[in-house]
């Protein structure tokens, strides 16, 4: 029985190891010595103990058992996977069991899974935060996680941000601890996935890990594309039993590529929904999503009975500025214009850019058309101070309608075309001033 690849175990009625077969030291890391006496819960894997004591139980009523699979944690805190065939011995009161181990074969499936897993994930998530959350469920079911945290290099200054980070406590936010962010740091840097256990170097532990007397079980690997590593994903093991091992690291590493694909896919999936929304000059909203807000509103309003405003802002004599300095200083005015506009808003309205030098302001939860002509007049006041542009002091005067929900039309198409209207009206008057929209039962 010692030639065999396979082990055999005898057990007594209180479970505990009676007899072991030589292989058994192959699988569990044990000698027969260390392991005859002991108990066999005591290396069962705390979330496969039910099981496999329900399945204990059930060969000792008498029925023979195959197939039956559960973890044990190894001598050296690593996972081993077996498979196991026992029956019950009456007469002896004992079970004997034979012990197939299926790690590498259940490693191979993980990875497989783990792939197809992320993928779907990619797919069916809506926002980059839902993917996150995915694939840490997918991540914890492979290996035991007490942290697990999602770095990214901020594309515009570098800067390393976390946009997901769950610790053992389920708290999530930015990561507390400084080990963290150093892992991170130096994954990106060097773009080679991490590993560090208590048998890592004990120098390159102290740089990463400082001076932690516990410092558990550490596992980074890069997130990378072609142009280089853009992130790092982390994970900590805080159990002093279970330690991440060379293979922990393969399969992390391996389903890295495939987070670091969904993650691109998403950004630019992502991207695409903001520029096709957004005005690519000033960053504001463009009309298509002011439209949408608008639509919203309009529901809201009706369902609230409230009034909503529409401002329609052009600006007199851009075409000038244009003119005379040239379109790079138009572009960079017309930026100016858009920071102030934002700052006369409140968190709920809505400045959208609809093209060339007209803007739209989308005003809700108005009491009445007193409050829409303050906010006109404060918008109107603000443009007046002259605009500094590349070395020169630019003065703008807006020509501003006002039209009103439900006093000036019931659709979108009718708030705006009122809107437009007073905004021409006050254009006719001189500019630099407001204007209300006529009553729709007014003729012109």
């Amino acid at each position: 029985m010692d030639l065999l690849l396979d082990a055999i175990c005898v057990v007594d009625a209180e479970g505990n190891f009676v007899y072991v077969s030589a292989a058994c030291e192959r699988i569990f890391g044990y000698t027969r010595d260390e392991l005859v006496g002991r108990s066999m819960l005591e290396l069962i894997y705390p979330a496969d103990l039910d099981a496999t004591l329900k399945t204990a139980h059930e060969v000792m009523q008498g029925r023979q058992k195959n197939h039956f699979e559960n973890r044990y944690v190894r001598k050296d805190g690593q996972l081993a996977h077996i498979m196991w065939s026992a029956s019950w011995s009456e007469e002896e009161q004992l079970r004997v069991a034979v012990a197939h181990d299926i790690t590498e074969r259940k490693h191979t499936e993980a990875m497989q899974a783990a792939v197809y897993a992320i993928s779907e994930a990619a797919n069916r998530s809506e926002h980059l935060s839902a993917l996150f959350q995915q694939i840490h469920r997918i991540i914890a079911d492979l290996l035991p996680v007490s942290l697990f945290a999602i770095a990214l290099r901020d594309g515009q200054d570098g800067e390393l941000v976390f946009p997901y980070y769950v610790d053992q406590d389920g708290q999530d936010g930015e990561p507390e601890r400084i080990e963290t962010r150093r892992l991170c740091a130096s994954v990106i840097e060097h773009a080679e996935p991490l590993l560090l256990t208590p048998d890592s170097l004990a120098e390159v532990r102290r740089q990463l890990l400082g001076d932690n007397p516990n410092p558990g079980n550490w596992l980074a690997v890069p997130l990378s594309s072609k142009e280089g590593s853009f992130g790092a994903l982390v994970i900590h093991g805080s159990s002093e039993l279970l330690r991440y091992n060379d293979k922990n690291k393969e399969l992390l590493h391996f389903v890295s590529t495939q987070i670091a694909s969904a993650i691109m896919r998403m950004q630019m999936q992502s991207r695409l929904q903001y520029l096709s929304h957004h005005d690519q000059l000033t960053g504001l909203p463009n009309r298509v999503l002011l439209y949408d807000r608008l639509e919203q509103a309009l529901l809201r309003a009706q369902r609230t009975r409230t009034q909503i405003a529409l401002l329609y802002l052009d600006l007199d004599k851009f075409k000038e500025v244009n003119d005379a300095f040239g379109h790079p200083v138009g572009d960079r005015l017309l930026q100016a214009v858009a920071e102030r506009l934002k700052t006369c808003m409140r968190d709920a309205d809505t400045v959208a850019r609809i093209g060339g030098d007209e803007f739209l302001i989308l005003l809700e939860q108005i009491q009445q058309a007193g409050h829409a002509l303050t906010i006109a007049e404060k918008v109107r006041t603000t443009m007046n101070s002259p605009f500094e542009v590349d070395g020169l002091e630019l003065e703008m005067i807006p020509s501003i309608g006002i039209a009103l929900y439900p006093d000036h039309g019931e659709a979108q198409d009718a708030l705006m075309q009122a809107a437009d209207k007073a905004m021409y009206q006050a254009k006719r008057r001189g500019g630099n001033q407001s204007a209300l929209a006529a009553d729709p039962d007014t003729k012109n």
